[in-house]
């Protein structure tokens, strides 16, 4: 069994266990202002791969084959954010490294099945994360007008007569 550290204070336990794996503020932001845009997608999909490797994008627009993932600075080693903590480094360092590589090995299995990786940080501005993500998704398709007077429930009131 792995050897975890103990915390060093209730405040930071408190912390770290309301750090959230699914639906951040940041990923929360960029689905909602894509779907203000009418863009379509599933959140936090698990797909198995061919060769059996699993990923799950936090965004994944199926039909184009597009996954999206919201990176925290810290659990991600953001270049230009992330730091190495101060306490506990024996513990917290191979693991943010694993998170990296596990991060690089699913960018190269979803590539080898034909998806295309898009992969945002945190601290982005919103509109650069959707600038990021349009340009891969493409323009949203536009829907087929409705013909005149095809409103819900037309149709139901000639049938019943």
């Amino acid at each position: 069994m792995a050897d975890y550290p103990h915390p060093s204070s209730p405040g930071r336990s408190a912390n770290m266990r309301a750090n959230r794996r699914a639906d951040t503020k940041p990923e929360l932001a960029l689905r909602r202002a894509l779907h203000t845009l009418g863009y379509r997608y599933r959140k936090d999909y698990r797909l198995v791969l061919d060769g059996g490797a699993k990923v799950r994008p936090d965004i994944a627009f199926t039909a184009r084959r597009v996954a999206v993932f919201v990176d925290g600075c810290f659990w991600h080693a953001c270049p230009q954010h992330g730091r190495n903590p101060a306490v506990n480094d024996w513990y917290w360092s191979p693991k943010l490294a694993r998170n990296v590589q596990r991060d690089r090995a699913a960018d190269e299995a979803l590539a080898a099945a034909g998806w295309q990786v898009v992969r945002v940080w945190e601290h982005e501005s919103l509109e650069d994360a959707m600038a990021a993500v349009i340009a891969a998704v493409g323009a949203r398709p536009s829907r087929p007008a409705a013909a005149p007077g095809a409103a819900l429930g037309a149709s139901r009131s000639a049938e019943t007569g």
